[in-house]
């Protein structure tokens, strides 16, 4: 996929208040340029919390050419969230005022900015409609506010792993990792964008419990012996996913997307989720892992129980959440007939 950037021209005002003036958003798109009046189909796929807008990096399975996200059959599109350190205006952007990144001063942005930002890249590109938006996680999140926002747009929707509204459960595991970053004194001192590595690690461990589940832990962290004095496998795991993440990204930026994830409601200031779900035109399918302790299938039975026509996919893992980037074979199986 080919990397592009988008620039808004003048101030692009937040729902929770504050602004940024020179908006960025880092998007990929298909090989071949989009032109308007092309008779490609639009494929547009919403990336989860530290992945970035290029697909194949994320999906590999998935996306490119000659795979269910055919990069040459169709014009494929992928924007990378607002708060994100990949390219897209976040706390790791240059501060305007001070020459530095923003880091803490960013302003707080929400899932509805994050889509009304990815809707002027949509505008941008003269993109009329999108025949499908895919999107697990806060990916999801995306994809369903944006069939809400922009309901006549979206033709087709795949939404995997979410809610419709961030329950209590994630925004007590949110806020478990903000402590976490909070607790690394480098982090409040917001000297450089090197501060909370150690909060951050901490944070993504804590994730990694909740993007995994018993289950998939035991089948692959056992001890490799039988006459082991202390279990170690399993945590030497736990701390190289955390320098993993705490090497590609910053805790600033991973703060700012928690704080967005719990702002996610589509209900808000719409009469509720009900309503608000009523409202979709597109098509829907809605996909649950049967083993996600985050996201657990009752919040998507009630997202598809709530939007006219949408039909519900349980698929299996024994890798809990994470299982809506390793069970490509069942997800292709479910997406692969809905494909405009």
């Amino acid at each position: 996929m080919t990397a592009h950037e988008y620039i808004h021209e003048g101030i692009f005002e937040l729902e929770a208040g504050g602004s940024i003036t020179g908006l960025k958003v880092a998007y990929h798109t298909s090989e071949k340029p989009w032109q308007k009046g092309d008779s490609r189909k639009v494929i547009w796929l919403c990336h989860a919390l530290t992945a970035n807008s290029d697909a194949q990096d994320w999906w590999p399975e998935l996306t490119g050419p000659g795979k269910l996200f055919d990069t040459d059959k169709y014009f494929v599109v992928c924007a990378n969230m607002l708060g994100s350190p990949y390219g897209s205006s976040g706390p790791a952007s240059e501060n305007p005022s001070t020459g530095r990144p923003y880091l803490l001063d960013f302003p707080k942005i929400t899932v509805r900015d994050i889509v009304r930002a990815n809707s002027l890249v949509r505008k941008s590109l003269e993109i009329e409609r999108i025949d499908l938006i895919v999107g697990g996680s806060i990916g999801g999140f995306q994809a369903l506010e944006w069939s809400v926002m922009e309901p006549d747009v979206i033709g087709k929707a795949v939404f995997i792993a979410l809610s419709a509204k961030t329950t209590p459960w994630l925004n007590a595991v949110n806020e478990a990792m903000r402590m976490a970053l909070e607790a690394d004194a480098t982090f409040l001192a917001s000297e450089s964008l090197k501060g909370g590595a150690a909060g951050l690690q901490c944070a993504r461990s804590i994730g990694m419990l909740l993007y995994r589940n018993y289950e998939g832990f035991n089948a692959t962290q056992q001890e490799s012996g039988n006459d082991t004095l202390f279990a170690s496998r399993a945590a030497s795991y736990q701390r190289y996913q955390g320098k993993k993440l705490s090497d590609r990204f910053d805790a600033y930026s991973y703060r700012y997307l928690c704080d967005c994830a719990d702002s996610n409601n589509v209900g808000r200031g719409r009469g509720g989720v009900e309503a608000a779900l009523g409202t979709v035109k597109a098509s829907c399918t809605v996909i649950g892992i049967d083993s996600d302790r985050l996201f657990p299938v009752n919040e998507q039975q009630l997202i598809a129980s709530c939007i006219p026509g949408a039909v519900y996919h349980e698929i299996t893992s024994g890798f809990g959440h994470d299982g809506f980037l390793l069970e490509n074979v069942q997800l292709e199986e479910i997406i692969r007939p809905l494909m405009p």
